[in-house]
């Protein structure tokens, strides 16, 4: 992995347009090079990491609550969240932003990051709203089909996912899941960084973000693993462990967009 460069403006072209995005070939074990930097960054700023912790664990405590009470709007619920949690990411991007540019962090600078880019931040939030209604209402077309005599409840979703005769169910459920889950990593993983680094248009950062998605598939899948499996493990005890986990991975997504994403080269 090529060692951090300093933000820069991005360079103009001679006829006066931004200089093309390039990409870095990305290697199997960048993605654990990240987690370790990820690390380094939230040992550094513990507070910080702490405020970004706890509104993680919040969304996930109210995750729950739906899952208890109202089993089919989980997954709705849960697009919103994965829809959320890149933007509360931010503050983390830029937390690992002013630490890698020599400034010091601080949690005003993080709260105030967007303020700089509402009008790319806002396009690209407007697309992620479409895919993440699109996803709440494929996965209530699915409960329905399956269940057409009601909505089971939670007890009845257990149920569903473990009894072999639904297993239909669960094949086009993890499906319909699995696809949008993927549009959502895709046009977000490396995208939002971008727009706080670079001040991309949101056009830009979304295609630049799907480029890295499909020039490197087997990284980036690999890194979707891994961020599945350290969240899924800190669910376990009442969803405590996103309180160190979610802080953790938003630093370690900023440094994933600095080793796909060739630095700007500075204006002339």
């Amino acid at each position: 992995m090529s060692p951090p460069v300093s933000p820069a403006p991005a360079a103009a072209s001679p006829n006066g347009a931004p200089a093309p995005i390039r990409l870095r070939p990305l290697h199997f074990l960048d993605p654990l090079r990240w987690l370790r930097a990820g690390a380094v960054d939230l040992a550094a700023t513990p507070l910080i990491g702490a405020f970004y912790g706890l509104a993680f664990w919040m969304m996930a405590l109210l995750l729950g609550w739906v899952f208890r009470t109202r089993p089919e709007y989980v997954m709705s619920l849960a697009s919103g969240c994965l829809l959320l949690g890149p933007f509360l990411a931010m503050g983390l991007y830029e937390t690992s932003r002013r630490r890698e540019a020599g400034l010091a962090p601080g949690l005003a600078h993080s709260l105030t990051c967007w303020d700089r880019h509402l009008g790319s931040m806002g396009m690209l939030v407007l697309v992620l709203i479409v895919l993440e209604l699109l996803w709440g209402r494929a996965s209530l077309v699915v409960f329905a089909v399956f269940f057409n005599t009601g909505m089971p409840s939670t007890t009845g979703v257990l149920q569903a996912v473990i009894n072999p005769q639904n297993w239909s169910f669960l094949a086009v459920y993890t499906l319909v899941g699995g696809v949008f889950a993927a549009l959502v990593f895709s046009t977000s993983v490396v995208s939002i960084p971008m727009i706080l680094d670079r001040d991309t248009d949101a056009l830009t950062a979304a295609i630049s973000s799907i480029r890295v998605v499909t020039e490197n598939p087997a990284v980036m899948l690999w890194w979707g693993f891994l961020i599945t499996v350290l969240v899924i493990a800190s669910l376990m005890v009442w969803g405590a462990g996103l309180l160190v986990v979610g802080p953790w991975l938003g630093h370690a997504s900023w440094h994933a967009y600095r080793a796909a994403i060739e630095p700007a080269a500075p204006a002339d």
